[in-house]
């Protein structure tokens, strides 16, 4: 009978190799299996979602006939056996190895495997950027908005803050005094991060976790930073949203990179138009259009990209509804969401537009 919850097996009894792979193991975030002998291990062989085998033992579980189970690891330390002692591959093939590690070259391959098996098999989470043509285009609120709704729609939903100068979006959402890690404590993160470990220790609001900035002095993310925190909060998240900065830095290419859709949102004004330059050199798969101040047909010839107009699911309220001396062109294609009371955009409740993916 299988645990209730299949954990990493790590089959050594060498004291140094086990205290490499447990220690791998912990840098993961992995709470691991270690047997005693193949009897202890052949309930969880197949069940495991990594096994680990020792080269100090790797005869004994050959010998054990354990069953064919795929993802298999040997682990050698390649301080007291050399890579190329034919005992070692010749012990691979009778244990069904698929995958030979030397230690401590490999280590960081190890980690990403252990990362992998707490992390679950499920498909990674769909990657959204958003960045503004200008400042004060509107991108933050976007991104906070589909952020927002997706987490209320039941989706697992992030939101991270690229943005160094863009004033933090737990502050956009009234959420900047909630304690959990920011990414002056990340900027330092070499290899994978365990994503559940990041899901855990971010701040929350209802269920949206979000990754964003603190009040202290501005930092740089290193790319492997970023591309570390981007990739554990896709296995971590079925939805992430990524508020990018105007000028792309190496984080911010990293997140374009990995985004499966990119939005540029640009003030449907000439100012607008002009604006967007500097950022517009990038794979921008749609504009949005911030305002309905200008015909969609002129931005989308102007930006030559397709143009995507949030529908709102609530009405214009009477304080915000459209003057009848506008253009008909102006009114009812594109609202505005109404007024919000406080400073948080979940406080606007049913008024955050319906998420669909353009």
């Amino acid at each position: 009978m299988s645990p209730p919850e299949a954990r990493p097996l790590v089959c050594v009894r060498d004291p140094e190799l086990a205290d490499s792979l447990l220690r791998l193991g912990a840098a993961a975030g992995a709470d691991v299996e270690v047997p005693v002998d193949p009897v202890g291990a052949r309930p969880l062989w197949t069940e495991a979602p990594l096994v680990v085998v020792g080269i100090d033992v790797a005869p004994e579980y050959a010998t054990a006939r354990l069953p064919f189970r795929a993802g298999l690891v040997l682990a050698v330390d390649e301080q007291r056996t050399h890579p190329d002692d034919p005992i070692v591959w010749r012990l691979a093939t009778e244990l069904g190895a698929e995958h030979v590690v030397f230690l401590p070259t490999a280590e960081a391959w190890l980690v990403d495997r252990y990362t992998d098996a707490v992390s679950g098999s499920g498909a990674a989470g769909r990657v959204i950027a958003v960045v503004g043509g200008r400042g004060g285009a509107g991108a933050s609120v976007l991104a906070t908005a589909l952020a927002v709704t997706a987490a209320r729609q039941g989706s697992r939903a992030m939101l991270v803050d690229a943005d160094p100068l863009g004033g933090g979006l737990d502050l956009l959402l009234g959420r900047e005094d909630a304690a959990g890690l920011r990414w002056p404590d990340l900027v330092d993160t070499a290899g994978r991060m365990s994503p559940p470990a990041l899901h855990d220790a971010l701040p929350r609001v209802g269920e949206l976790c979000v990754l964003s900035w603190d009040r202290g002095d501005v930092l740089t993310i290193p790319a492997e930073a970023a591309e570390a925190a981007l990739e554990a909060g896709r296995r971590c998240s079925d939805v992430l949203v990524v508020d990018l900065p105007r000028r792309l830095d190496d984080a911010a290419v990293r997140a374009l990179q990995a985004a499966d859709l990119t939005l540029l949102v640009v003030p449907a004004e000439v100012y607008g138009r002009v604006q967007r330059r500097p950022v517009w050199h990038g794979p921008y798969e749609r504009t949005v259009r911030a305002s309905p101040a200008w015909c969609a047909d002129r931005l989308r010839r102007a930006c030559g990209r397709p143009i995507w107009r949030p529908r709102w699911s609530c009405p214009w309220p009477a304080s915000c509804a459209p003057n009848p001396s506008w253009p008909a062109r102006w009114s009812g294609a594109t609202c505005r969401p109404p007024p919000v009371e406080g400073r948080s955009p979940s406080s606007a409740g049913a008024s955050w537009p319906t998420w669909t993916p353009p």
